[in-house]
């Protein structure tokens, strides 16, 4: 019989809506035991084949089994560049988790019985890091010749710098804003990743010999072609999907409406939450609706909810989204959170019109309910309007969160980068090479919107074939 799953240790609700503090607490020693012990070992353990970087799942779980921590850190790290990380954040349930065995068959997404493996993983890249353990690295003389230019400080470029530098490649990371980090420091609320575990990553990259150019935009401060002329090999752009969707709708340039771009990057970036002990403001409202399903709504919707807590107003916050709850991408884990902090939603939902006062600030949101239809292209069933179903919200705010596409200011500088319909960018998928011979690209300038350990994969394989075409030049 299989045990029962071991619980992680979670901040109190009624604690959490009154701060940015960390929610899930993580595993004990004696916990990430126990939940290993669950493990089957199975002889052909299918979790690793589901993650995008194949971490060895059932090795790195053996170790903690054995109490060998550092075991199971090196083990992860052969593959994972940053477990602290991906332990908090990455999808397991529709990844390593919904592969395990003990996930029902066709489910959507992991069961509650799956191994538990994002947070074995999170407690093991943890000890790493409180333990302060450096991985063995495997430079050699003769890539040291090298040198490449990362542009993007995200997911996908830290790892790609962090692959190149172990091997002793001279490696440059140049970053638009002023704080590294990327999507990781501007798009995850603290409460869900703290900015100490980014910090720690980017500092053991500092201590490989990588160098980081903050306020630096590729395609206005340099271009492509005059970075080459600085001596650099190769280039690799991990620029990821700053550039937010829009619902396109009647009044949607009325006050009090933020992409969730704007909305997030203020708080996590820019320390809002914190004004006016940080200089820069954010509004919040007394009806806030959050449109979208995914991640980052979730995100959204959150720091709305601590927004209006901290500021004395109603915990009045909901998202709204076309679909059912189950066709969400959101993570599970993020969903049942927000719902817990008392986050509402409205499913089936479609905006129609935002409406204004007199002022030319947001009053309504216009809406129409919808059913299932038959499946579109995403493999979901498409959301149908209902013929008469238009009703009202009330909503002094509103955060739009329906997906993001790619930075156009390098593409639009650099006419000989092909992109797709989408205007991401065309790669080879074995290589990642972009039609510029000797620029490489990863993440979600590549794929579009999707998780950080697939901008990982990407970026993996994009090193490897840098390092295969610096072998061949030596």
């Amino acid at each position: 019989m299989i045990q029962e799953p071991v619980k992680v240790k979670e901040a109190p609700v009624e604690l959490r809506t009154g701060n940015f503090e960390e929610v899930i607490r993580g595993y004990t020693q004696e916990e990430a035991i126990a939940e290993s012990t669950r493990c089957l070992q199975c002889k052909n353990p299918v979790c690793i084949s589901a993650c995008p970087v194949n971490i060895d799942i059932k090795k790195f779980i053996y170790y903690i089994r054995q109490k060998d921590y550092a075991q199971a850190y090196f083990t992860i790290r052969q593959k994972n560049n940053f477990p602290s990380i991906c332990g908090r954040v990455c999808p397991a349930e529709y990844q390593c988790r919904k592969a395990c065995v003990l996930t029902k068959k066709d489910a959507v997404f992991a069961s509650p019985e799956a191994i538990n493996i994002h947070f074995l993983e999170r407690f093991v890249g943890d000890y790493g890091k409180n333990n302060h353990l450096d991985v063995p690295v495997e430079k050699e003389e003769k890539f040291s010749r090298f040198k490449v230019a990362v542009v993007g400080s995200g997911p996908a470029g830290l790892c790609c710098a962090g692959e190149l530098a172990r091997k002793g490649v001279r490696v440059d990371i140049f970053e638009s804003l002023h704080k590294t980090g990327g999507v990781l420091r501007y798009g995850i609320p603290p409460f869900r990743l703290p900015w100490d575990v980014l910090d720690f990553e980017i500092d053991y990259l500092k201590r490989l010999g990588v160098n980081f150019f903050p306020n630096f935009l590729v395609g206005k401060t340099a271009t492509l072609t005059q970075l080459f002329d600085r001596g650099y090999s190769s280039i690799f752009l991990g620029l990821g999907a700053g550039v937010p969707g829009f619902l396109k709708i009647k009044g949607e340039n009325l006050c009090n409406i933020y992409s969730v771009n704007e909305f997030l990057t203020r708080i996590n970036l820019m320390s809002a939450y914190k004004f006016p002990e940080f200089h820069t403001p954010v509004n919040i409202g007394r009806n806030v609706l959050i449109v979208g399903g995914g991640n980052s709504a979730m995100d959204a919707a959150r720091v709305a909810l601590r927004l209006q807590k901290i500021n004395g107003l109603p915990l009045n916050t909901t998202v709204i989204y076309r679909r059912t709850e189950t066709e969400m991408p959101a993570r599970r884990l993020e969903i049942e959170h927000a719902k817990e902090e008392g986050v509402k939603f409205g499913f089936l939902v479609q905006p129609k019109e935002f409406i204004g006062d007199d002022q030319g600030a947001l009053g309504k949101l216009v809406c129409l309910r919808s059913e299932l239809g038959a499946p579109d292209n995403s493999g979901r069933r498409r959301p149908v309007i209902i013929p008469g179903s238009e009703f009202e919200l009330d909503c002094d705010l509103c955060v739009i969160a329906v997906g993001l596409s790619a930075n156009q200011v390098l593409i639009n500088a650099t006419p000989q980068l092909k992109i797709n319909q989408d205007r991401d960018l065309i790669v080879n998928p074995q290589t990642m090479e972009t039609s510029i011979p000797g620029v490489y690209a990863g993440g979600d300038i590549v794929g579009g919107e999707g998780t950080i350990i697939e901008a990982m994969g990407m970026a993996k394989a994009a090193a490897r074939a840098m390092i295969d075409s610096f072998i061949k030049q030596v």
